[in-house]
């Protein structure tokens, strides 16, 4: 159950969801996205309103979810074409090339998919919600079960869509993607928002750590250690030790958690 939520995600940026299972990510997108009717608020999706606009909420959006959506006896040419098809979209052709083009998948374009590896077939599910050019797109979980190389794959193309103006609702359990993708970043548990906020200021909140000192060579961080104060060892750059995204997110979750149990 989503409990007091309040968002706004800009135009053309990644936006992260960041939360364990159950915390009710999935079920956000699902009631972004129209599949699920929500009990009360008000959400807008490039200004249509979800509940009562839903027909023009799903004309500027797309979905990709936490499975890919292929059909594995089809090549994967005639997949984006069949989508493309049922979009009723003009040059049908032409975009599925360019697609192709995009996420490397050229190659095996005219391969079943039965015979992709996971990776071809999460870039293939996504590049089939990007037919039609939606202004918004929601990807639920999209590196799931992929292996390192995959996922770093899908980062770049994540990326690369923000940067072409595309706005990216991504949710995740991993602390790294969102701390390599997204602009701003909000940890959801049990419902309800924790913080909200860029990656850096989500650091920035959470008791330091010390600092961290920079040397140019090896010798003088040795001698340091020793002499520092007293002989006036120049330092490069002096910069906070800041917490990692994971310590953020275990430290408030923990913190949440601890309070529930004492409540």
């Amino acid at each position: 159950m989503l409990k007091g939520i309040d968002l706004t995600v800009a135009k053309g940026s990644v936006f992260a969801l960041l939360g364990s299972n159950g915390a009710g990510k999935t079920t956000m997108v699902k009631i972004m996205s129209t599949l699920l009717k929500p009990d009360g608020g008000t959400i807008t999706i490039n200004g249509f309103d979800v509940e009562t606009q839903g027909n023009q909420v799903r004309e500027c959006i797309s979905l990709t979810g936490q499975f890919a959506a292929v059909d594995e006896s089809l090549t994967g040419r005639e997949n984006l074409q069949l989508i493309g098809q049922l979009k009723r979209l003009s040059e049908v052709k032409k975009k599925t090339a360019e697609w192709f083009s995009f996420f490397d998948l050229q190659n095996v374009a005219d391969q079943k998919v039965s015979t992709y590896s996971g990776g071809m077939r999460r870039r293939l599910d996504i590049a089939m919600s990007l037919l039609g050019n939606p202004q918004v797109l929601f990807l639920d979980e999209p590196t799931t079960g992929l292996d390192p190389q995959n996922r770093i794959t899908m980062w770049e193309l994540v990326k690369n869509l923000a940067e072409k103006g595309t706005t990216v609702f991504l949710t995740t359990q991993y602390l790294e993607e969102a701390e390599y993708l997204a602009d701003k970043v909000a940890i959801l548990h049990k419902g309800r928002i924790l913080v909200e906020g860029t990656p850096q200021y989500l650091k920035e909140i959470m008791p330091k750590r010390g600092v961290k000192l920079s040397f140019s060579y090896e010798e003088e961080a040795e001698k340091a250690v020793r002499l520092l104060r007293a002989n006036g060892i120049g330092v490069e750059g002096v910069e906070q030790n800041l917490p990692s995204l994971e310590d953020v997110f275990l430290s408030l979750v923990d913190e949440k958690k601890e309070s529930e149990m004492h409540a």
